[in-house]
């Protein structure tokens, strides 16, 4: 072969590996010397892909929806619904484009209380989970609607936390029971929150379906994990075995036996065989716990922030938080993630920290540290709003801090919070129709309802306050002794009192006023209806002669008033006149001729000449009682009397009635006055809605009361809110009134309250709120102490414990009681009083005044046909 010819070399398998190896040495040398570019690239790869995912996680955090979950006071859930809504949450989390980041596929349950309520319960999530979340499991006991976004102003002083799961990963949460309502000590904690602080403490819990191959990997891990420790175990327990084999063959013992012992020929010695211990299979249900199975498994995120501008009470709100995590613990726990250095804790509130933390607070993202992971289970008592089993707090926002002075506001009693503040409490003068109050004599009934009644006349309002035993005028009169309310203040006082008792006047036929005059008669006939047990079954007779006769008297009545000449008017007491006096009744039936109906003149013409003497008998015993008494014969005598109730609704009048006892004649007086209020606030349908002025009417006893009166005042409970009127009545034993009264209060009661008692006159009461709480708790109250229920905003509060307010203490500024003596003088003017001997003379000489205005009426008629017409 020509030795300069070309020669090819061939390529051999060893040849190619050894320079792969050698080109792999050579980029492994150069990337040791050149680590940096690595880095740099790795680091700008991550960054590049973190920001493409923060910008796509911001644009799916946008499209968020919220939603608020109103619970109401019944709203008592299962197990089962709980988990269900769970399952819900889990799902709805899933509702996000197939683009958006898994940090924003969570659904974030907040608890947030800033003073507006106890605890409200919102749910934020993908806007793609509306419709699903939107029906709950827990049906019309919960109300959702759609939430609108909350605006934060800048508190000073901030607090945040992130809380993560502690202790062995694969155990559960404890498991606690639904009564009492696991978000109790949450509630708890910020029962004590004062807005006007500016408190703020919302806690945020995100719910996100754990990652699957996160959860292999994890579980991987815990497998390995456990089968180490098994082998560990088996090799420690075969050493500590050989160890104690090998201690009992070479004691003293062993040995002296072997000696001893018999042995078989040519057997030799030695020691024994020791079988070390296999290692014990891992079962995977109890190694992997709560992570054994992927059904209802999700992954959570607990945020916690606390705001205030009152130095420290972020941080101690935050520590009650904490504790209140607590009760959710057991073989894992809630514990918060940082570190702390003496007085420095370095957590959410520090950087790197802080800034993360702020991110996953604004946009909702769901990136927590640690897995976190829980099942559904675990979460029960996160999952709903607050149960009737919860005690919620009473704030400011749920009952109204009472105003001195404020028309709107109607004082209600002292409200001790859970951090020991007292504050008045108050009810929305417009909401509050009826009230009702019940307990024992003493109790704080009556001092309630005369703080409330006093706060509302020095507001400007005007009331009737009735009160058979006029304990309560004295006791109330250095509260009312202002000169701002002197010429507002008229005192009907029917006890006749003194060495010269002064007595006021009204005469219920009075027609000055421009009343109707058939409801004039209906209502004076009905009072002595209801007071003497007349109706159309067992007193027919007797309702028809009265009631034709006060139709004569009214009429007269009338014609004397459009003549001007109102002193001359009849009363009650010429009601015998007409039907025992001949003269008198052919005056007065001639003088009306023309302003009868024509069923009433044929009456008078044909029926009641057939009537014998003996069936006016009925008629005429009750009115012969109040002629017998000089109080009542004065009071209702007067031709022109000054008691006139609509008039005293209309201008804002304070009005206190004294009837003056509970007998028969007082119990007359008393349904006679009732009637006339019912007629006289029905008669405010004439004037526009908008321009009727309210009024409020304080009963006390009303066992008394009603005793007169009993379908007039279940009347008033059923129709007086329509004319602004509003009740307030108090009694001992509810049981004890009427059927139609205790029914019409119940029904309507805007308020409800009872003060200690015995168990069996509370039980009626109580019933009235589900027994929650009992009698035996009502029972127990100290005095001034009231359970009740009141109506805010159109809706029910409590029961709620109250303490009565007491004059001395909650009116001392305003008491003046070196005026006393002085307004009741005033007060009793301006009810018009009078001696009691002068209306006396003046009330028997009224039927002369009478006889000569019925006489100019009378036309000139031959009195003998008169005298048989009407005879």
């Amino acid at each position: 072969m020509d030795p300069a010819a070309p020669h090819l070399t061939l390529a051999t398998p060893a040849g190619d590996g050894i320079g792969l190896l050698s080109g792999l040495a050579a980029t492994a040398g150069w990337l040791l010397s050149h680590w940096y570019l690595l880095g740099l690239l790795v680091a700008g790869c991550w960054g590049l892909a973190e920001w493409i995912v923060r910008r796509l996680a911001r644009k799916a955090s946008a499209e968020r929806m919220a939603l608020e979950l109103v619970p109401a006071r019944h709203f008592d859930p299962g197990l089962e619904e709980i988990f269900r809504r769970g399952v819900q949450l889990a799902r709805a989390s899933t509702s996000m484009p197939w683009w958006a980041p898994r940090r924003t596929k969570a659904v974030q349950i907040r608890l947030r209380a800033d003073g507006s309520s106890p605890l409200r319960y919102r749910i934020e999530g993908p806007a793609g989970g509306e419709r699903l979340l939107s029906i709950t499991p827990f049906g019309p006991a919960v109300t959702v609607k759609r939430g609108r976004p909350v605006a934060d102003k800048p508190r000073k002083h901030v607090v945040r936390a992130e809380f993560i799961l502690r202790g062995k990963p694969t155990a559960p949460l404890r498991d606690v029971p639904l009564d009492p309502d696991p978000l109790q000590p949450l509630v708890d904690a910020v029962s004590d929150l004062r807005a006007g602080l500016g408190d703020l403490a919302e806690l945020r819990l995100d719910i996100q379906r754990a990652p699957k191959w996160t959860l292999r990997a994890r579980r991987m891990q815990l497998m390995s994990d456990a089968r180490r420790r098994e082998r560990r175990e088996a090799q420690r327990a075969a050493r500590w075995l050989r160890q104690d084999a090998g201690g009992v063959e070479d004691s003293l013992g062993w040995q002296l036996q072997q000696l001893i012992g018999s042995k078989p020929a040519g057997a030799g010695g030695g020691r024994r065989l020791v079988m070390p211990p296999v290692p014990r299979r891992v079962e995977p249900a109890e190694a992997l716990g709560k992570l054994a199975d992927d059904d209802h498994l999700v992954r959570v995120q607990l945020l916690v922030m606390c705001a205030s501008d009152t130095e420290g009470r972020a941080e101690a709100r935050l520590a009650q938080l904490q504790a209140a995590l607590d009760v959710f613990g057991s073989g894992s726990r809630w514990a918060m993630r940082g570190w702390h250095l003496g007085p420095w804790r370095l957590g959410a509130d520090r950087w790197p920290s802080r800034r993360g933390f702020e991110r996953r607070w604004e946009l909702g993202h769901c990136q927590p540290p640690r897995p976190n992971w829980v099942r559904l289970e675990e979460l029960t008592g996160l999952l709903k709003p607050p149960t009737v089993h919860c005690r919620l707090p009473l704030l400011a926002g749920d009952l109204p801090t009472f105003e001195f002075g404020n028309p709107e506001l109607l004082l209600q009693g002292i409200h001790q919070g859970p951090d020991g503040r007292r504050r008045l409490v108050a009810t929305y003068a417009r909401e509050t129709l009826f009230e009702v109050g019940v307990g024992k004599a003493g109790g704080g009934k009556t001092e309630r309802a005369l703080a409330q009644a006093i706060g509302w006349a020095h507001a400007g309002g005007g009331l009737m306050f009735v009160d058979p035993h006029r304990d309560s005028w004295p006791r109330a009169l250095p509260f009312l002794a202002h000169d701002t309310l002197k010429d507002r203040t008229a005192l009907i006082d029917l006890g006749a009192h003194g060495p010269a008792p002064q007595v006021s006047s009204w005469n219920p036929l009075d027609m000055r006023q421009g009343q109707i005059a058939h409801e004039v008669v209906e209502a004076t006939a009905d009072a002595f209806a209801s007071v003497l047990g007349w109706d159309d079954a067992t007193a027919p007779r007797a309702l028809t002669i009265l009631t034709a006769a006060l139709a004569v008297l009214v009429a007269a009545n009338r014609a004397a008033c459009q003549a001007g000449r109102p002193e001359d008017q009849t009363t009650l007491f010429q009601v015998r006149l007409l039907l025992t006096d001949p003269a008198f009744r052919t005056t007065a039936l001639a003088g009306v001729e023309g302003r009868l109906d024509d069923e009433t003149r044929a009456w008078w013409q044909t029926v009641f000449p057939t009537l014998p003497v003996d069936a006016f008998a009925v008629v005429l015993n009750p009115l012969t009682r109040l002629a017998a008494n000089p109080v009542t014969r004065a009071f209702l005598g007067q031709a022109a009397g000054v008691y006139n109730i609509r008039a005293a609704m209309d201008s804002k009048m304070i009005v206190w009635v004294c009837p003056g006892g509970n007998g028969p004649t007082d119990r007359l007086i008393t349904a006679l006055l009732a009637r006339d209020l019912l007629r006289a606030v029905r008669s405010r349908r004439d004037v526009p809605e908008a321009r009727r002025v309210p009024f409020r009417a304080y009963f006390d006893e009303l066992i008394t009361l009603t005793g007169a009166a009993p379908e007039t005042i279940a009347s008033m409970f059923e129709d007086f809110r329509k004319y602004r009127v509003h009740v307030h009545g108090m009694t001992q034993l509810l049981a004890r009134l009427p059927g139609p009264v205790r029914l019409s209060l119940v029904q309507n009661a805007s308020t409800l309250a009872s003060t200690a008692g015995s168990q069996s006159a509370i039980a009626p009461v109580t019933a009235e709120w589900g027994d929650e709480p009992g009698p035996d708790v009502v029972a127990a109250l100290d005095r001034f102490d009231h359970y009740m229920s009141l109506t805010v905003k159109g809706r029910r509060v409590g029961p709620v414990n109250i303490t009565g307010p007491h004059l001395d203490d909650v009116f001392a500024a305003y008491a003046r009681p070196h005026n006393a003596a002085a307004f009741e003088r005033d007060a009793r003017s301006t009810a018009g009083t009078a001696p009691l001997d002068e209306l006396t003379t003046r009330a028997r000489g009224q039927i002369g005044r009478v006889n000569a205005f019925l006489a100019q009426l009378t036309p000139t008629t031959p009195p003998d046909s008169q005298e048989k017409t009407y005879k």
